[in-house]
């Protein structure tokens, strides 16, 4: 079975074929005016899950995720707390902040993620382009894309022009030919009421608010529209037309209508031959936004729950379905782990001891791996189906407890290939870490456990429970989880 994908640009279930020997990826990246929540997370994961499915049916992927580190928000935040007095240092230091969080996610380096302040060269260029063939024209040092001038404007979100909304700021609109014209090149720098309307804080503007970075350009001092960022950048690193184009679907209009055409009217090839796009994670019935303040941020869910918990929640439901946040979901996400952990753990501890033989059969475990493997692909190459993909590993946990509980002597081939087949599949191309990753450091990190739980017992021993019942709570409130019993206590991360 051949990988498949639901194309937002044709509406169809489609086979995917990369155009050439690489797989170009392009992945709208994060606006760094503030740390990532857990909605932009989400469309990290999916991606991430999509590139190392890719690496897994043998393609070379080529994988850039920009930063835009160019933008009002931004300006908005100068000067708050110890963000930075400047646009660029207030991007620099989310940006580190983002690089972080999808570390700790144990996401996939991008082949590069490149930032709109860098490429204001190929901006400017791309935008001379358009005023040469005839799709942009200058009014007041700005310069905008006539939407009437590209005849498929539309094709991507099915939207006719008479019907679409004004684009861009108020401001903008005595200069434009149309009102669904959008700009290209903006003059000057961010107007005081930009930075007023993005503020987090009640900071007054004063007499000098900032006011960000701005260029030499043909048409004036100024900076680079919102959309024509992504079309420079995935041209510059990847070709005039890419493979897979991937954002959240709430930036199919006006962002990616508007990659579409600008890329297509500059260079006259198709953009992007396949769109995908995630659904929007939600909280009590809305969009987990910055702006409705209704987030969690990567890095405190991170602290909170761990990867694993993290990405086995986002598996549970496929990328292009709405997905809601909800504490009844994150527990349920670390109980579907724990199964995975738990029956990897099991699979490891019997395969690796004197129990294990190799002229012990188990038809029924051997079967189950080689059924979890064929049932992951088929999901993965049904639109990167992760949930059913997650729930056919969840069958081979099943199948490695009902062995291992129900057996004296192990079957140390089938054991084997149930470890293979969840670090394989779980591992490498769900992204979940199973095992002690860290080989020295976890070593250390059980030794002072172990030390940890030796002075409990002691507390416990002297009868200073209350004393006792605190270590538990501090080991428990770190990711360690202890329980006790008849022949002393255990503990699992």
């Amino acid at each position: 079975m051949t990988l498949s994908v639901t194309n937002t640009l044709t509406g169809d279930h489609e086979e995917f074929e990369p155009a050439g020997e690489e797989v170009l990826l392009y992945v709208c990246g994060l606006t760094v005016s503030d740390d990532a929540h857990l909605g932009h997370a989400r469309v990290w994961t999916h991606a991430d899950v999509m590139h190392r499915w890719l690496d897994h049916l043998g393609y070379d992927v080529r994988h850039v995720e920009n930063f835009t580190d160019v933008n009002e928000k931004i300006v908005a935040r100068v000067g708050e707390d110890d963000l930075g007095d400047s646009e660029l240092d207030v991007a620099e230091g989310f940006i580190g902040s983002v690089l972080s969080d999808m570390r700790g996610l144990n996401l996939k380096r991008a082949t590069v993620y490149p930032r709109v302040s860098e490429h204001i060269p190929e901006i400017i260029d791309l935008v001379e382009t358009l005023l040469d063939r005839g799709y942009a024209y200058e009014a007041g040092g700005s310069v905008y894309f006539d939407v009437t001038e590209f005849e498929d404007y539309g094709k991507l979100s099915n939207q006719q022009l008479d019907e679409m909304e004004t684009q861009g700021d108020p401001t903008e609109r005595s200069e434009k030919r149309n009102p669904a014209d959008f700009a290209l090149w903006k003059a000057g720098g961010v107007s005081p009421a930009d930075v007023a309307e993005h503020r987090k804080d009640d900071r007054p503007l004063g007499d000098h608010p900032p006011t960000g970075e701005t260029w030499e350009s043909p048409w004036g001092e100024g900076r680079p529209g919102w959309h024509i960022e992504c079309s420079a950048m995935s041209t510059t690193h990847l070709d005039d037309t890419i493979d897979i184009h991937v954002g959240g679907h709430d930036l199919v209009f006006p962002h990616h209508e508007n990659e579409i055409a600008q890329s297509e009217a500059a260079t006259g090839e198709q953009f992007a031959r396949y769109w995908l796009h995630t659904g929007l994670l939600e909280t009590a019935g809305e969009k987990m936004s910055s702006s409705l303040g209704n987030y969690f941020y990567v890095a405190d869910a991170l602290a909170e729950f761990g990867p694993n918990v993290i990405r086995t929640f986002y598996l549970s439901t496929n990328y292009g379905s709405k997905q809601t946040y909800s504490a009844a979901a994150m527990t349920e996400a670390e109980e579907r782990w724990e199964r995975l952990e738990r029956a990897y753990e099991a699979a490891v501890e019997a395969c690796d001891g004197v129990d294990a033989r190799t002229k012990v059969e188990d038809e029924a475990l051997r079967s189950a791996v080689e059924s979890t493997r064929e049932e992951f692909a088929a999901a993965m190459n049904d639109d990167f189906g992760v949930r059913e993909a997650t729930a056919a590993l969840l069958e081979l946990a099943t199948a490695v407890n009902r062995h291992v509980d129900g057996s004296d002597q192990y079957d140390y081939v089938g054991l084997r290939r149930a470890i293979e087949t969840f670090e394989d599949l779980g591992g490498d191309v769900l992204g979940l870490q199973f095992g002690d990753a860290d080989g020295g450091e976890a070593n250390l990190a059980d030794d002072l456990i172990e030390l940890v739980l030796d002075v409990r017992e002691a507390e416990r021993e002297a009868g200073n429970y209350e004393r006792a019942d605190d270590l538990r709570d501090e080991l428990e409130a770190i990711g360690v989880d202890v329980e006790d019993s008849d022949d002393g206590p255990s503990y699992r991360y």
